[in-house]
């Protein structure tokens, strides 16, 4: 580091020092758990003591400073051995004194018992395991200690030396390379580059190339506005300023309002999606376009409610024939085509359209509240009929989209009424997750990531949610739909099924064959109870099979599209053939649809119990290309569990180099049991894009599922590599 850099490390870490320490300039050890963020109490401990050189119970700046010092400035051997010095659990803590030379740093201690035996390598690890939120039975932990004792003890004498440990850290690198813990980055000052003065990104290359339809789409849609406004401005230019600007708006509300109509129609845009519209019009984004008009829509309204109470209140000084509040709210004036009823049902459409946005809102809708979003937006019908009343010529905008959104909810209540669904199996997993399986009618088809609205009148009579399709198409008696507890619905439906069998089937009729199932589990049980399906509905994920290399990202219950997907792509690669013949994964495909070179699927889960929900399916696609090597594997899997403690974070170093070395012993890896291993932290989505783009498999299509935070981070390190990127979205 430059004198600067240093001097603002030392001034930054003083900072926080003393936002620590408070009145007494000293940090104890409760303060020190709190500052690290540390969840198992022997890290902070064995740090607090390394750092505590006076032994004194208590860190002065100063010792701060000269531990600090060492874990941010020091060499690579001063980091392992004040590593090792953690790791020795039953020797005499490491004593630091640090002394600046012109040309190097002299290090002077007082080195423990100087090697670690397996019981302390164990203690250690079990911390490891507690810090990283991952549970795993005694013997598992055995076989971790087992495994990294065995590689690091070189002489077989039974310990671990520091120059034994040194040497096993360097067969990983990327621990090398990394080294640090969590106290010397919290306390690292942040980056104060100067600010370059970058071309923002929306009017960068890519992301006019990855979004030229919608922005195409967006560019006609206020072209169209602002002519219908001027049009409808010079036709009414003997009614004033503001009677223009309120003729202008309701022009521009007529195209907004049957935009909006258009763009839900389910049904027609799943077809659409099958056909040439779909390169032409962003049809994948319809959700964003519909958000996009609604807020339009409240603009529009407010200007044009506005501009009216103004024309009214001019009109009520000028001519005295009304008070304001006649004309807000009487049939007096006579204003409207139908009995002048044109000021109450805008008054009146004024409060439902806002009511509707701000039940719309991300913060209603993903707080355990869909439900006010759900009954808010049935409140449409009620707009829909206003506007026919409110506008003498909004009837010719509402008709065609009218009839057709008629027909489709026809067609939907024939289809869901058909065929007499009922839900046969029910499996509850971990994180409240239930899964339900759905006796398929042979009528209903559907394609990999589609998805539903489901109503059970046990749960709510008259509530359809949306959700995707888990199972493949060609699980021809099943259908599949993983349920995440997030709000009210999800909740009781989850509740309902964790009830005593007793309980929950007591009113039902059950079949013989029904009766006679064997007796499962508490979570997993078979039932008979009536539900109703509509759809099922397209989304982007439709496009995977004309993708020549996907790359599948599940945050989480994202993972449900992406299940049926990986299901369906089973069926598609797999040879049917002779009983006693292989098949191959790279082999060429009979299927027009079928354009797939390459598929990367990324899944997240923030905890270990997470990755049980599927670990099933993954298990059965390993076992599908076992044989395949790794660079030749049509299918790659990359599990990530954020919970975990990364590589480079000293608590967890010994921990994922036990896991790595067991995982090559055993083949096997030991948080989800899959060949896969399992990555801690977060992806670093510059390194992962980087090595997909480098395979050059064909044109990269990345298709993500999950949290909208993470949607953008990933979307804008897509428009960087010049990947087209798909958020599933209902």
């Amino acid at each position: 580091m430059s004198l600067e850099e240093d001097s603002r490390w030392l001034e930054w870490v003083t900072k926080q020092f003393e936002s620590i320490a408070g009145d007494d300039k000293e940090i104890d050890l409760d303060e020190f758990k709190t500052a690290l963020k540390v969840k198992e109490s022997f890290f902070a401990e064995r740090f607090f003591a390394l750092f505590d050189s006076d032994g004194s119970s208590s860190i002065s700046l100063d010792e701060l400073l000269e531990a600090l010092d060492l874990l941010i400035h020091g060499s690579e051997t001063d980091k392992l051995r004040f590593l090792f010095q953690v790791y020795d659990v039953d020797g005499k803590y490491l004593r630091v004194k640090r002394e600046r030379c012109i040309n190097a740093i002299v290090l002077t201690c007082h080195v423990g018992s100087g090697s670690i035996d397996p019981d302390e390598l164990r203690t250690v690890l079990k911390s490891c395991l507690r810090e990283s939120a991952i549970s795993l039975p005694e013997e598992k932990l055995d076989d971790l200690t087992l495994a990294l004792f065995e590689s690091a003890d070189k002489d077989n004498s039974g310990t671990i030396t520091f120059e034994e440990l040194k040497a096993e850290l360097e067969n990983f690198p990327e621990v090398m390379e990394n080294l640090t813990i969590s106290a010397a980055n919290w306390l690292k000052p942040p980056d104060l580059e100067q600010k370059k003065c970058k071309t923002p990104r929306y009017l960068t290359r890519a992301y006019w190339h990855n979004n030229s339809r919608k922005l195409l789409f967006l560019c006609l849609y206020a072209l169209l506005n602002v002519l219908l406004f001027i049009i409808a401005m010079l036709k009414n230019a003997h009614g004033g300023p503001w009677f223009m600007v309120a003729k202008g708006c309701g022009q521009c509300l007529n195209l907004n309002c049957f935009v909006l109509q258009v763009l839900m129609l389910r049904r027609c845009l799943t077809w659409l999606r099958a056909t040439w519209v779909l390169r032409v019009l962003p049809l994948d984004q319809n959700i964003l376009l519909h958000q996009i008009v609604g807020y339009a829509i409240l603009i529009f309204s407010i200007v044009h409610t506005g501009s009216h109470v103004i024309n009214f209140a001019r009109m009520s000084q000028t001519d005295g024939m009304y008070q304001l509040w006649e004309y807000l709210f009487t049939i007096r004036p006579g204003i409207g085509w139908i009995n002048g009823t044109a000021s109450i049902t805008g008054v009146v459409l004024q409060v439902l359209i806002c009511l509707m946005v701000v039940c719309s809102s991300t913060f209603v809708r993903r707080s355990g509240h869909f439900e006010v979003f759900y009954w808010s937006h049935l409140s449409y019908i009620w707009v829909w009929a206003l506007l026919i009343v409110h506008c003498a010529n909004f009837w010719k905008w509402f008709v065609v989209p009218g009839v057709v959104f008629l027909i489709e909810k026809l067609v939907g209540i024939a289809v869901s009424r058909m065929g007499g669904l009922y839900i046969v199996e029910v499996n509850l997993l971990p994180s409240k997750v239930t899964h339900l399986v759905i006796k398929r009618p042979p009528f209903f088809h559907f394609k990999p990531g589609d998805y539903v609205y489901i109503n059970i009148p046990v749960i709510a009579k008259y509530e359809w949610h949306p959700f995707t399709i888990s199972s493949a198409p060609e699980q021809q008696n099943m259908l599949w739909l993983h349920i995440r507890s997030m709000g009210q619905w999800t909740t009781r439906l989850y509740e309902y099924f964790r009830q005593p069998e007793s309980q929950t089937i007591s009113n039902k009729r059950l079949s013989t064959s029904l009766r006679n199932r064997p007796k499962l589990s508490e979570s997993h049980r078979y039932c008979n109870i009536k539900c109703y399906v509509d759809g099922p509905f397209g989304t982007p994920t439709r496009q995977i099979f004309a993708s020549e290399h996907a790359v599948l990202i599940g945050a989480g219950i994202g993972i449900t599209p992406f299940a049926s997907i990986l299901q369906s792509i089973i069926y598609r690669m797999r040879k049917q053939n002779y009983p006693n013949c292989n098949y191959s994964w790279c082999e060429t495909i009979k299927d027009n649809e079928m354009k797939l070179r390459k598929v990367d699927f990324i899944w997240i889960n923030r905890d270990q119990k997470s990755f049980e929900w599927f670990v099933s399916l993954l298990t059965k696609l390993e076992m599908d290309q076992a044989d395949e090597e790794p660079e030749g594997r049509f299918l790659e899997m990359h599990m990530y569990m954020t919970s975990a403690l990364s590589k480079n974070d000293m608590k967890a170093i010994g921990l994922q180099m036990a896991l790595d070395l067991l995982a090559k012993k055993e083949k096997r890896d030991s948080i989800t049991g899959l060949r896969t291993r399992t990555q801690p932290g977060r992806p670093d989505w510059a390194k992962v894009f980087q090595k997909v783009s480098e395979e050059k498999k064909g044109k990269v299509h990345v298709f993500y599922c999950g949290s909208p935070a993470l949607a953008k981070v990933i979307k804008a390190q897509c428009e960087q590599f010049g990947f087209n990127f798909y958020k599933e979205h209902f």
